[in-house]
């Protein structure tokens, strides 16, 4: 009987040791593509609001993640994490090429991936919160600063 046991017991700690059960995979929204055009809207109705770390809300100001949770919930009522690294995975990786107005841009700006993010706007342009002491603007992605720290383009809409 106790061998039984111990078998079972190694059976269940092998089980819960095996690729793909090391928790739950985040999943993200998948928002109608016709909502693009309100997301771009909605963040350029933000510019040259100030800067603020931890900053989620129009009145106090935004940091990149808070600015980007802020938009998406505007503009399409989805709930996104006041957390760059958690919303890059909440997101579906999209190559370069393919990027559409909406999507997300993330950068390595402080030695970390997923650092920073902005949303693209079109035309090698993406609206972000970029720094303390600064506004809500629009970058270039050609932009020496950010050619050097891109990292990935994800998406938040079904494709």
């Amino acid at each position: 009987m106790r061998a039984l046991a111990a078998c079972l017991l190694c059976l269940w700690l092998a089980a819960c040791a095996a690729p793909g059960s090391r928790g739950p995979s985040v999943s993200g929204p998948r928002i109608d593509p016709a909502q693009r055009t309100e997301v771009v809207m909605t963040a350029l109705s933000l510019l040259d609001t100030r800067y603020r770390y931890g900053g989620s809300q129009a009145q106090q100001g935004f940091d990149c993640s808070g600015l980007v949770k802020y938009v998406f919930n505007a503009a399409t009522g989805t709930a996104l994490p006041h957390n760059t690294e958690q919303i890059a995975r909440m997101s579906r990786p999209v190559p370069r090429r393919d990027l559409q107005a909406g999507d997300l841009v993330f950068f390595n700006t402080l030695g970390r991936p997923n650092s920073h993010m902005g949303i693209y706007l079109g035309d090698g342009r993406f609206i972000n919160a970029p720094s303390t002491g600064g506004q809500v603007r629009i970058d270039r992605l050609d932009n020496p600063y950010y050619r050097r720290h891109f990292q990935s383009v994800g998406t938040l809409f079904a494709r």
